[in-house]
């Protein structure tokens, strides 16, 4: 099988994002998306709910369980095969990934604003890959999470980083498989078989998010 394109950082409803999982999934087909993650904050519902939709509906989309843990030091990509529980201790969620075979990542490590690890990224050990790149991100955080992942040796991955299914894809992975399976897609990121490629939104576009998020925090703010 060639390369698949995978976008591995999605957030729904279920956290900080704007749209639900059926929506998100829809739109990664129609953009031309072979792979995606939802990770929401701290909660692998997002995730379950739009695997257990491709499944149901038998949709040509492979679905990886994700989350976004936001530990005491910063945020961290977790992907795994099937529910795990999260630690907010950042050497408790390495050892959590490992025992339990999932990949982790630093996600947008330097761009602090985004409550990125930074220079913890080289205090630890264990890491499966690094976010290179994410759409959401400044360009000089994007450029030293490059620099970094040279300097560990790390795969790089680039994602969208996606809270409106519009920004979906913007910054994506190429993904070298045998086969189109949750496991090998760990397997084949754990091996470095993994291309980033680096995007970002338009002006209008990064205005247009920034509205509907503000939009949908009124909303839920007045929900609750």
């Amino acid at each position: 099988m060639p390369y698949v394109k995978a976008d591995l950082h999605i957030h729904t409803a279920y956290s900080d994002g704007v749209s639900s999982p059926l929506e998100v999934v829809h739109a990664a087909i129609d953009k031309g998306l072979n792979v995606i993650a939802v990770t929401d904050h701290d909660t692998f519902m997002g995730a379950v709910k739009a695997r257990d939709y491709v499944k149901r509906s038998r949709l040509e989309l492979l679905v990886l369980l994700g989350n976004e843990v936001r530990t005491e030091l910063g945020d961290v990509l977790l992907y795994c095969l099937e529910e795990v529980s999260t630690s907010k201790n950042l050497l408790n969620l390495i050892e959590i990934s490992r025992d339990n075979g999932c990949l982790i990542v630093p996600a947008h490590p330097f761009d602090i604003l985004k409550l990125g690890l930074g220079n913890a990224i080289f205090e630890y050990r264990g890491w499966s890959a690094i976010e290179v790149w994410n759409a959401s991100a400044n360009k000089r955080a994007n450029r030293m999470a490059i620099k970094a992942s040279k300097e560990l040796n790390l795969p790089g991955i680039a994602s969208s980083d996606a809270h409106i299914v519009e920004y979906i894809g913007i910054a994506h992975s190429f993904i070298e498989l045998s086969e189109l399976s949750e496991e090998e897609v760990v397997e084949s990121i754990r091996k470095g078989r993994v291309k980033p490629y680096f995007g970002y939104p338009s002006f209008n576009l990064t205005l247009k998010r920034f509205v509907k998020s503000v939009k949908h925090r009124a909303w839920r703010a007045l929900s609750t």
